[in-house]
C-alpha cells in the first residue's frame, strides 16, 4: 500500500498571507500554480480530514477542490503538518461567498455572524443557488448523467456532509465564482470539520466497542446537525440527513442520482482511501473509527424512501 505523498512546503515561499478563515495560511508558488498552504498545528486532523473527503468527492463525482497532505519547513528544519490545494478563483475570476449572495437578496442578512445564523434556511440558500449556473466544465468532469444545474450539483454538496459528518457548511463555505458576466457555483471546498476529526482515540475506541447505545458509532452519528435551518424560527438548524432531505425536496431526480453514486461506494474502496493516510497523521483506531462513521452515515442516507 502507497501512501499519499506529502509536499514539502518552505515557508521562505509565501507570498501572501490569508486572511480568510481561523487556521495560519499562505499563497505560495510552485512552477505554474498557485497554491494555499493551510496549517494544522492544532492536532486536531483537519489535514487528513480534507484529504479524505476530496477523495470521497472524486469517488462520487462532486467538483471539489482538490488537496494534498503538506509539512512546512523552515530550511531544513520541519515546522508542521498541513495541506495544499490550487487557487479556485485565479485572475478573472472573483470568488463570492454564501453570505454575500444572500446579502445581496436581504440587505438585513446577518453576513458578519458565521454560526447559528437563522436566515441561513433551505429556502433562502436553494432560491439563490437556483439563480446560479452550474460549475464550469472543468470542474464537472466527473459528474454523473442526469446532473445538470447548480441546484443539482448543491444537493450533492449537502450530501456529501450528510456522509462525512460535515457541521460546517456555514455561509462562508460555499461559493459562487464570478467571471464579469455570470455567477456559477464553485466546487465544494473546506472539509477540515467533517468525520469527528478531533474525537479522542480513547473515545472512538470506546464508541466502537460499547454496548451502551447512547455512545455508539450510531448515537454519535445521528447528532450531527448541519448549518442550515428549515425556518427562521427554528432554534437548532436541522440534522445532516434532514438538510439533504429537505435540498433533496427541491430537486429529487439529480438527488436520487447522488445517493445512487453513494449506493455504489463500497467498504473497500473507503478502506483504501483511509490506509493511505500516513500513520503519524492519522492512527489505526481513528481510521477504524472513520470507516464507521462513514458506513454508518451512508446506511442511514440510502434509508427510507426516495426522494419526492
Amino acid at each position: 500500500m502507497t501512501e499519499f505523498p506529502t509536499m514539502r512546503v518552505d515557508r521562505s515561499r509565501s507570498q501572501s498571507v490569508e486572511p480568510l478563515g481561523s487556521k495560519p495560511k499562505f499563497w505560495f508558488r510552485d512552477g505554474e500554480r498557485r497554491l494555499l498552504f493551510k496549517a494544522e498545528d492544532r492536532g486536531t486532523g483537519e489535514d487528513w480530514a480534507e484529504v479524505v473527503a476530496c477523495h470521497l468527492c472524486q469517488r462520487i463525482g462532486l467538483p471539489h477542490v482538490e488537496y494534498e497532505l503538506a509539512a512546512e519547513y523552515d530550511g531544513d528544519q520541519y515546522i508542521r503538518p498541513g495541506v495544499v490545494c490550487e487557487n479556485m478563483a485565479p485572475k478573472p475570476l472573483v470568488l463570492v461567498l454564501g453570505n454575500q449572495l444572500l446579502l445581496a437578496v436581504d440587505p438585513q442578512y446577518p453576513q458578519a455572524q458565521r454560526f447559528k445564523v437563522r436566515q441561513h434556511t433551505v429556502e433562502a440558500v436553494s432560491d439563490i443557488v437556483a439563480r446560479l449556473l452550474p460549475p464550469a466544465d472543468d470542474w464537472m468532469q466527473g459528474v454523473p448523467d442526469g446532473i445538470e444545474s447548480a441546484l443539482d450539483v448543491f444537493a450533492g454538496y449537502v450530501m456529501l456532509d450528510a456522509w462525512i459528518a460535515n457541521v460546517d457548511r456555514h455561509h462562508e463555505n460555499w461559493a459562487a465564482l464570478w467571471d464579469g458576466n455570470h455567477l456559477r457555483l464553485a466546487p465544494t471546498f473546506d472539509h477540515g470539520a467533517a468525520l469527528a476529526r478531533n474525537l479522542r482515540d480513547s473515545e472512538r475506541e470506546e464508541r466502537l466497542t460499547t454496548r451502551d447505545r447512547n455512545r455508539t458509532v450510531l448515537a454519535f452519528a445521528e447528532r450531527g446537525r448541519s448549518a442550515f435551518y428549515a425556518t427562521t424560527q427554528d432554534a437548532r438548524p436541522l440534522e445532516l440527513r434532514e438538510a439533504f432531505r429537505a435540498f433533496a425536496q427541491k430537486t429529487p431526480g439529480p438527488a436520487q442520482v447522488w445517493l445512487d453514486r453513494l449506493r455504489a461506494v463500497n467498504r473497500d474502496e473507503i478502506w483504501g482511501i483511509l490506509e493511505k493516510i500516513p500513520a503519524d497523521r492519522m492512527s489505526e483506531a481513528c481510521k477504524r473509527f472513520t470507516m464507521e462513521l462513514l458506513l454508518t452515515n451512508q446506511r442511514r442516507l440510502l434509508e427510507g424512501d426516495r426522494p419526492t
